[in-house]
């Protein structure tokens, strides 16, 4: 994921701003982390730099 999303980007459920949590990242794009959602407390992971934001009881476990 392209870290200028994250001007764009909102928590799908409460349309709640975003932090991002980088756990790794390669020049300007984030490889694994997560998006978080201070205002609704939901966790949107991304792996292999995409985000999933998809609402919790539609991800696939």
């Amino acid at each position: 994921m392209k870290k200028s999303l994250m001007d764009i980007l909102a928590c799908p459920l409460c349309k709640g701003p975003l932090e991002l949590k980088v756990e790794k990242e390669e020049g300007d794009e984030v490889v694994t982390g997560s998006l978080n959602c201070s205002r609704c407390n939901e966790r949107y992971p991304i792996e292999d730099t995409i985000p999933n934001l998809l609402p919790p009881d539609l991800r696939k476990k």
